[in-house]
């Protein structure tokens, strides 16, 4: 069943493809900030060097509540509306279908994360259409001056295109379920916390374990078996 893998393999999911996150995330950051004498940090905008500790945390913190949450509230809406159909029209094969797709997709995932095959990224082009309607309302967050704006800028910034979430999705819509596709995107937001919200030194040295080969290559093989042991209890349900 997806649900005794899914969890597990979106937290690895997040933790080891943190790095793709932020980048992506700093990245729209940057751009919408670049006529201000602003510098991104964890999807924020710090616009002045001396601003509080505390206000900065709050700001972060705030963010990736948005962030996570967007990204529990999709897993949810996917995972929901799965399990409607499912009891609609009482296909079997349409869940067996959900569990194959899961099971490929964890591969693919497992393959990008071990560094050996980066194609699951290619379906990053699928949101891009709904980002371009997003982004308008997205830059209107910027700078972020108070946990609201953070939180609503959370919320917006976890619809950008992004290959790994997508990809985990897939697993939430297999769940069939609203409340285990809710845990399982849940899991994938909390595996991407420890790169967001560390910074200096902490930040150096947690991206510089996530990127090590041999943590990649063990991460990336757990889901890739992860993968396989869902397409083989697939088969063995269209089997019997």
């Amino acid at each position: 069943m997806i649900n005794e893998y899914g969890i597990v393999g979106a937290f690895i999911v997040g933790l080891m493809g943190a790095a793709h996150c932020v980048g992506m995330c700093a990245g729209i950051v940057g751009a919408l900030s670049s006529q201000q004498d602003t510098r991104p940090i964890t999807g924020l905008a710090q616009r002045k060097p001396n601003m509080p500790f505390a206000k900065q945390l709050s700001l972060v913190l705030n963010y990736n509540l948005g962030r996570i949450s967007s990204y529990t509230l999709a897993g949810a809406m996917v995972g929901g509306f799965a399990s409607g159909l499912g009891t609609l029209f009482n296909i079997d094969a349409y869940l067996l279908f959900l569990r194959v797709l899961a099971g490929f997709m964890m591969i693919a995932t497992g393959l990008y994360i071990a560094q050996f095959w980066a194609g699951v990224m290619q379906i990053e082009h699928i949101g891009k259409f709904v980002w371009r309607w997003l982004a308008p309302m997205a830059q209107k967050f910027i700078p972020v001056e108070t946990p609201r704006q953070a939180i609503a800028a959370g919320l917006l910034w976890g619809w950008l295109p992004c290959g790994l979430v997508y990809s985990t999705l897939t697993w939430s819509v297999a769940a069939n379920s609203a409340l285990e596709g809710g845990l399982i995107m849940l899991a994938f937001g909390l595996g991407t916390l420890p790169a967001l919200l560390s910074m200096g030194m902490a930040a150096t040295q947690l991206s510089f374990w996530v990127q090590k080969k041999s943590v990649r290559k063990f991460s990336g093989i757990i889901l890739i078996l992860f993968g396989t042991q869902t397409l083989y209890i697939a088969l063995a349900q269209y089997l019997h």
